[in-house]
């Protein structure tokens, strides 16, 4: 086969606070055949995440930074095109790292062959993916169990409203905050959140006091700021947070002051526990069973949010920090 002309977004410089278009470009370059030992694969779908905004910046954090001049990376879903490994046949729909182009070359340990009859294949970057497993791993890691009262910041989201649906698979009562009112809809009629509230117009600590009188049990933490200050005050004793993500921080440019009531950590006696779903990757097996088992029955929604074309992934990326998707943000390529 001949070479294949790909396109592929490149950082071209580190942003400084919200990033925009001038901190990315759209670069083409040829695809060689896939050499002895290698595949040729076409990516169908890519996806975006907040985290990604960590890797843009210079210093290193839990994952090492994207390079300059380089094309950027993510998960994504492709076809394999052409195959010179016993591995992979033709036809295969596998998952990597190596999203934010339309074709490259790898060798097998890079690619994660996946079924392909399940529909949509973008759900291997949402609720079966890497946020599904995150929602899936920050429940189980404070034993969220039924009858505890759980809330949820940023829960119209990919890893959010996977989350609280798993929360209501396991008994519980969910709360969510949000930043619109179709996502307040989307929450209740599509997700089943007992209580939802958008963030924007109304006070998230009246909002959870209306809620949850007696306090909630859990506090599932997208945000951080705001969000995190009015968990710690409405947490009961010995109550859990999953610190998963802090959106609200991750395009400032200066360090923000902490919860001004952190020393309810203190008197509720609560727990609080980091999550970094590679960590987890050990139990992925078990993720995939109970997750694809609650997907394949019908009663795990999956919601994503899709553009076309890889043109309009950097604008999709950006999009996340305005609040743009419902569900999981994909970009379709082919």
């Amino acid at each position: 086969m001949a070479s294949i002309t790909s396109r592929e977004i490149r950082l071209v410089s580190r942003p400084q606070g919200m990033p925009t278009a001038a901190n990315f470009a759209l670069a083409q370059t040829e695809v060689g055949p896939p050499l002895e030992g290698q595949v040729l694969v076409r990516n169908l779908y890519m996806s975006v995440d907040p985290y990604m905004r960590g890797r843009m910046n210079e210093g290193k954090s839990y994952v090492s930074p994207f390079q300059l001049g380089q094309p950027l990376e993510g998960g994504a879903v492709g076809e394999v095109i052409e195959s010179r490994t016993p591995a992979f046949s033709p036809g295969d729909i596998v998952t990597s790292s190596l999203g934010w182009r339309e074709y490259f070359t790898a060798g097998p340990e890079a690619l994660h062959l996946v079924r392909g009859e399940i529909q949509p294949l973008s759900v291997y970057l949402g609720t079966m993916g890497m946020t599904g497993m995150t929602a899936w791993a920050g429940l189980t890691m404070v034993e969220v169990k039924a009858g505890d009262i759980v809330f949820i910041s940023g829960a119209a989201g990919a890893v959010g409203s996977v989350a609280g649906q798993l929360a209501k698979l396991r008994g519980c009562r969910v709360i969510g905050a949000a930043g619109s009112a179709e996502k307040i809809r989307f929450l209740k009629e599509d997700c089943g959140f007992d209580e939802a509230f958008n963030y924007k117009t109304q006070s998230a600590v009246e909002s959870l006091n209306q809620a949850a009188p007696e306090g909630i049990d859990v506090y599932f933490d997208n945000v951080g700021g705001e969000m995190l200050e009015a968990a710690l005050a409405t947490l009961r004793v010995h109550g859990r947070i999953i610190a998963c993500g802090s959106i609200s921080d991750y395009n400032t440019t200066s360090p923000q002051p902490g919860p001004t009531n952190l020393f309810n950590m203190i008197t509720k006696r609560l727990t609080m526990k980091e999550l970094i779903v590679s960590d987890w990757l050990d139990r992925q097996a078990e993720f995939k069973q109970e997750v694809g088992d609650y997907f394949r029955a019908g009663r795990l929604k999956h919601e994503e949010t899709v553009v076309t074309g890889i043109d309009q992934a950097v604008g999709a990326f950006l999009g996340l920090f305005e609040g743009r998707n419902i569900g999981k943000m994909v970009v379709k390529l082919a």
